[in-house]
């Protein structure tokens, strides 16, 4: 009878435990389909207000310990930074892109005849004079043969311009979210929080391993992409390149997966000097040369000693944050990627020994 009474008891408990836990799981599921979508807007917002503390902690001192008034500053300068260039280059990419597509469609797209002077280029003249010129004489019937699919790839790339607004909407937003989440006292003690109540009593050491591993992507990777490609794409500008934001923003791409602006700089170069005398394309090459090997010098200033990351990781973590979240998931993704080699790293070479041991930088190549 007693047994029975037990086996009874324990059966509602168990019942009892799995519609609790159902609920439980139920209530989580729900709040993350609700978040999802904001969910890049989230960890940018995240990223940024780790990234950007500092500069707020100096701003908040310097205007008398106000919270409110320094997040004000904060977002003021942060909207700045993002709504200016990108403002330059959008206007500049959109406009490209759809004079591209326009003159696709009404077969007028023309390429402009080659300077004489690139013939007299040593080693590669005369054939790049040669091809150069019939492009300019035929590419009407060339791009009629292909219409279609030149069509389709403008459309597409049309279409990743406007997605690319959205994008620098979902910055902005962002940006707001971050000086927010700056100004709210106790923000970073939940994080740490948190951490202790994933991982125990070192909670605390993972917390910091994670803010670091975020400040020096953020810094070494992310911002000395944007102003490699500032740097670059406000060059174009004033030269007056064709499709300028499009070139601006390939620069962009290649510097976060760390390969040599030099790809897209180099051809750019070599049209210089179809089009500008000696002076000026050598005054502009010049500039250009030291704009796209800037990263060079800029990286160790603001990343300082070691690679945060092997580039492997930068690289996963930007194509695959491209594939799953779009524009903003190639700084997003770098980034969360980054931070779950570093806590694996750590949690694998941790076992007396403390955090600050078990991850070693990794050294630059």
């Amino acid at each position: 009878m007693e047994n029975n009474q037990k086996l009874t008891q324990f059966t509602q408990n168990t019942v009892e435990v799995v519609i609790r836990l159902g609920f439980l799981f139920l209530l989580i599921a729900w709040c993350l389909g609700i978040l999802l979508p904001f969910s890049g807007v989230i960890v940018w917002a995240v990223i940024l207000a780790i990234a950007s503390a500092p500069l707020y902690d100096f701003l908040n001192k310097r205007l008398g310990n106000k919270p409110k008034r320094a997040a004000t500053v904060y977002i003021i300068i942060g909207l700045s930074i993002i709504m200016l260039p990108s403002w330059l280059f959008l206007e500049s990419l959109i406009s490209g892109v759809h004079e591209l597509k326009t003159n696709l469609d009404n077969g007028t797209l023309a390429v402009p005849p080659p300077n004489e002077s690139v013939a007299e280029w040593p080693l590669i003249g005369d054939e790049l004079y040669a091809s150069w010129k019939q492009a300019s004489e035929n590419l009407e019937s060339i791009v009629l043969k292909y219409q279609e699919q030149v069509t389709t790839v403008a459309a597409s790339v049309l279409q990743g311009a406007v997605s690319m607004g959205g994008s620098v909407f979902q910055f902005i937003l962002a940006t707001i979210i971050s000086g927010v989440l700056l100004a709210t006292q106790g923000t970073d003690e939940f994080s740490r929080k948190f951490f202790r109540k994933l991982v125990g009593e070192r909670g605390h050491d993972f917390a910091d391993m994670s803010i670091k591993t975020v400040r020096n992507v953020t810094k070494g990777v992310l911002g000395v992409a944007v102003i490699q490609a500032f740097l670059i794409g406000l060059g174009f500008l004033l030269a007056g390149i064709p499709y300028a934001g499009i070139w601006a923003l390939l620069v962009l791409i290649l510097a976060i997966l760390q390969l040599p602006a030099l790809v897209v700089v180099l051809p750019v170069i070599v049209y210089l000097f179809s089009i500008y005398g000696p002076i000026p394309a050598s005054l502009w090459t010049l500039y250009l040369l030291v704009a796209g090997a800037s990263d060079n010098f800029l990286k160790p200033m603001l990343l300082g000693k070691g690679a945060p990351v092997p580039m492997i990781v930068i690289f996963l973590g930007v194509v695959g944050g491209f594939l799953l979240s779009g524009f903003i998931g190639l700084f997003t993704g770098a980034i969360v990627l980054s931070i779950g080699f570093k806590l694996f790293v750590a949690w694998l070479n941790t076992e007396d020994k403390p955090l600050e041991e078990a991850v070693r930088p990794v050294p630059e190549d």
